[in-house]
């Protein structure tokens, strides 16, 4: 069985959707299908509030269908492969799909299994993840239930989407401890495989004061690398010199290792690392003229994050559509990503950077201070913007 679109979309994620609206507003009439097996899509940044008890994990949740843009064909079904000489993909029924243009989005893989007894002891023993929309009510009970003792969070050796999530929760439990009494009998230590605990050194600076205002014990180019639940040990490795090192916990925020889903990497689109290869500013595969991509799973080399695909999209859109109109593209995307960093239950620092983790802030005051104006902007804000804008092709 063979198909053929105008405009065709790889995944139907926070990226996808996105630019299927957009598109979809903008070029009345045009044939765009979206190809995705999905049933339901999630606002995964509300994540770290659900871990830390602010909200159910059901407000993330919609079904797929409900966020499909009018006129949009969808393929509830899995990419196999590319084969981007004959501008074609294979579905995992084997049908074939016939495309124009190309726009490759289908997010993030989450390699559980890369750390050694992470998916036996997820959900239990101590051991949770704000990443699992299945586990990450745990976390919460991790928090909550906690009575004292050694509470871990890691960050690993690869990619992460929403790189502050990490420490967010971190900051959120040990608030959290502090309100329910166990604080003194508590240590909180954050072992990151990278070199600081933020990229940018205007927002570095603050969080390095919150570290050690809150006593809270940084290991920097530590890998977590081994969990041994029922003895609750976690192992890390030095980035540097290999050496392995065990520490004991009672509360383990692990997060995956993450990297380029399969079926891309494996495929000529993809770069070295497995990346979908495009030109950091177009968007635009460096070598097939009518291929994009945008997300997490492109080489531009920015922070994974919904922020970035809320100004990725609009390049991705107006590139497309300048080469249907026999032009060349000429949108730019300049390297633009926010990382909402909460650092506590009524206080957050609205972290927003482009390229060269240059500073790019929205808003007319000093970005890098602690504000309740601003938790409140990640509690209810975004979300809407979310949902009713960029699910719309509104934003």
């Amino acid at each position: 069985m063979e198909q053929f679109h105008q405009v065709v979309i790889v995944g139907g994620g926070t990226a996808g959707i996105t630019v299927a609206a957009q598109l979809k507003r903008q070029a009345k009439g045009i044939d765009v299908a979206i190809v995705d097996p999905a049933d339901k899509h999630y606002y995964q940044p509300l994540w770290t509030l659900v871990g830390a008890g602010i909200f159910d994990k059901s407000k993330s949740e919609r079904s797929e269908a409900s966020l499909i843009p009018k006129g949009v064909t969808w393929y509830q079904q899995r990419t196999e492969s590319f084969q981007p000489e004959e501008n074609t993909i294979q579905l995992e029924d084997g049908s074939i799909m016939h495309y124009k243009y190309l726009v490759v989005c289908p997010g993030i893989q989450l390699d559980w299994d890369k750390i050694e007894g992470l998916e036996e002891n997820l959900g239990k023993n101590g051991v949770c993840s704000n990443y699992s929309y299945e586990h990450v009510q745990y976390t919460w009970e991790c928090i909550r239930d906690f009575r004292g003792g050694d509470a871990v969070f890691s960050y690993p050796q690869s990619a992460v989407k929403c790189g502050g999530a990490p420490q967010k929760i971190m900051y959120l439990a040990e608030e959290a401890f502090r309100k329910q009494g166990v604080r003194d009998l508590t240590n909180v230590s954050f072992y990151s495989a990278n070199p600081s605990i933020f990229s940018v050194e205007k927002y570095t600076k603050v969080l390095n004061k919150i570290i050690e205002d809150r006593d809270i014990h940084t290991h920097f180019q530590k890998n977590l690398v081994h969990i041994d639940g029922e003895n609750r040990k976690a192992t890390f490795q030095d980035i540097n010199t290999k050496e392995k090192e065990t520490v004991s916990y009672d509360m383990l925020h692990a997060v995956p290792y993450m990297s380029s889903p399969d079926f891309v990497a494996k495929s000529p689109l993809a770069d070295d690392n497995g990346w979908v290869d495009v030109n950091a500013y177009t968007l635009r595969h460096n070598t097939y003229a009518n291929v994009f991509s945008l997300g997490d799973v492109c080489s531009a080399p920015t922070s994974k994050t919904g922020a970035a695909v809320r100004k990725q999209a609009p390049t991705v859109v107006g590139n497309v559509l300048a080469l249907m109109n026999n032009k060349q593209p000429w949108k730019q995307y300049d390297g633009y990503t926010s990382c909402p960093v909460v650092t506590g239950y009524s206080s957050l620092i609205m972290a927003e950077f482009k390229y060269g983790n240059i500073p790019s802030e929205t808003f007319p005051i000093d970005q890098s201070k602690e504000r309740y104006s601003m938790f409140l902007m990640k509690k209810y804000g975004l979300p809407a913007m979310y949902w009713h804008g960029m699910m719309k092709g509104l934003v």
